[in-house]
C-alpha cells in the first residue's frame, strides 16, 4: 500500500513542483470575483469517505484531491484502502460501511472482481457493499460533451439500474455434477422501488419520458413482474411519458438513435451492459460518471466499471469520470458551488480541444489533463 500510495505520488509530483496549482487563497483575485466568493461559498468542513479503488484508481483519485485543492472545496476525505483483489489488505467491510453510513456520501473508484472465487464466496465486494448499504439505485447520466467528435451527438440519457437483487442475487448451485443453477431473483417490492425512483428521478429534473427495459417476452414471470410494477408506477405519473422496450431490442436502437431516450429504468443486468454500451457512445468508461443511492447514502463512482489496470503507473488514464463524479458528490452535498466551479472547467478543456487524453484521440498524459482542468478553474466560475 505504501508502496502504490509512493508510485501516485511520484507519478503526480510535476503537478506541485513544477506547475502553478492554484490555491483557495490565490485563485480569487478581482473584487467581482470575491464578493461571488462571499455570497455563494459555503462555510465549514464536510466530511467523505474516499475509496480509491482498484488499477488506475489511485491515480485517478489523486488528480481529484489536487483538483479539490485547487478549487478550495472544503471537503475532507476519510479514506480506506477496500479490494477484493487485494483482500489482506483491505479495510473490513463494516468499516467502510460505519464510515459512509456516518458520512451519507462517498467518492469510489471501481474495484476489480475476478472471475473465479478461491474461496466458494459468491457475492463480490461490491454486491456485499451495495447490500450492506442498500444502495438499490444506480445512476449513471450519459451526455454528449461538446467538443467530442463522434458517431453520435446530443445524447442525454439517464439509465437506471436496480442493483440489489436479479442475476445479481448470489443464488447458484450446483445441482447434479455438470449442472448449475444460477437463480434470478425478482421481487415486487424492488421492483416497485425502482420504478417510483425513476418516476421521482424525471420529475424532479423535468425529464419527459420513461422506458422500461425488460425481457418479459422470454422471462414472463420474473421480466413479467418488474414490467407489471412499471406499468402500475407509470399510472400515478400521468404528465410522464411511459414506453416499454425489450432488451435486445434497446441495445440496437442505442447504437442507431440514443437521442429518442430519456430516462431508462431495469433490472440488474441489463442496466451493467447498457451502462457500459451507452458510455461508449459519449467517449467510453473515462468520461461517464455515476452514483449509487440508498434511502440514506449515495456512493458516487464511474458509470462503467473497468478498473484499467494495464494503464497503472503510464500516466494515461482519462481522470474526467472520475473528476465528474466529484463534482456530483460537491452538488449533492449542498456544494454546488464547487461542484459547478469544476464541470465547467471540464467542458472549458473539451471545447477548446487543445489538451485531450488518448482514449479520445489525443496525446496528452493525465497530468497535463489535470493541469489545464486547474488552469481553467479561474476562467470556469
Amino acid at each position: 500500500m505504501a508502496l502504490l500510495r509512493k508510485n501516485v505520488q511520484i507519478l503526480f509530483q510535476s503537478i506541485s513542483t513544477n506547475l502553478p496549482i492554484l490555491s483557495s487563497r490565490n485563485f480569487i483575485s478581482s473584487p467581482v470575483l470575491e464578493e461571488k466568493a462571499k455570497t455563494k461559498r459555503p462555510e465549514g468542513i464536510t466530511k467523505c469517505t474516499l475509496i480509491p479503488g482498484d488499477g488506475v484508481g489511485p491515480e485517478l483519485m489523486y488528480c481529484v484531491q489536487e483538483v479539490f485543492k485547487a478549487a478550495g472545496a472544503p471537503i475532507e476525505f476519510e479514506q480506506f484502502f477496500f479490494s477484493e483483489v487485494h483482500a489482506s489488505m483491505s479495510a473490513p467491510i463494516e468499516d467502510v460501511a460505519a464510515s459512509i453510513n456516518r458520512n451519507g456520501i462517498c467518492l469510489k473508484g471501481i474495484l476489480a472482481t475476478p472471475d473465479y472465487s478461491l474461496t466458494g464466496e459468491l457475492q463480490s465486494l461490491n454486491m456485499k457493499l451495495r447490500r450492506n448499504l442498500d444502495l438499490y439505485a444506480n445512476v449513471v447520466h450519459v451526455k454528449s460533451w461538446p467538443g467530442l467528435k463522434l458517431r453520435h451527438q446530443n445524447i442525454d440519457a439517464v439509465i437506471i439500474r436496480e442493483q440489489t437483487e436479479g442475476e445479481y442475487s448470489a443464488l447458484e448451485h450446483e445441482s447434479v455434477k455438470g449442472v448449475v443453477e444460477c437463480l434470478k431473483l425478482v421481487t415486487a417490492a424492488k421492483s416497485e422501488r425502482i420504478a417510483k425512483f425513476a418516476f421521482d428521478y424525471a420529475t424532479r429534473n423535468n425529464r419527459k419520458k420513461v422506458t422500461a427495459v425488460h425481457k418479459a417476452n422470454i422471462m414472463k414471470l420474473g421480466d413479467g413482474l418488474f414490467l407489471k410494477s412499471c406499468n402500475e408506477m407509470a399510472k400515478l405519473y400521468p404528465k410522464i411519458k411511459f414506453e416499454t422496450m425489450i432488451v435486445d431490442n434497446c441495445t440496437m436502437q442505442m447504437v442507431s438513435h440514443p437521442q429518442q431516450f430519456d430516462v431508462m429504468v431495469m433490472p440488474n443486468l441489463y442496466g451493467n451492459i447498457l451502462d457500459n454500451l451507452a458510455s461508449g457512445l459519449v467517449g467510453g468508461a473515462g468520461v461517464v460518471a455515476g452514483a449509487s443511492y440508498s434511502a440514506e447514502c449515495v456512493v458516487f463512482e464511474p458509470g462503467a466499471k473497468h478498473t484499467y489496470s494495464e494503464a497503472v503507473g503510464k500516466n494515461v488514464a482519462n481522470p474526467t469520470a472520475m473528476l465528474l463524479c466529484g463534482a456530483k458528490m460537491l452538488q449533492h452535498a449542498n456544494l454546488q458551488y464547487y461542484g459547478d466551479m469544476i464541470r465547467a472547467a471540464i467542458a472549458k478543456v473539451y471545447v477548446d480541444g487543445k489538451v485531450k487524453t488518448k482514449d479520445l484521440g489525443g496525446q496528452s498524459t493525465t497530468k497535463e489533463y489535470v493541469y489545464a482542468i486547474i488552469n481553467s478553474l479561474q476562467h470556469a466560475c
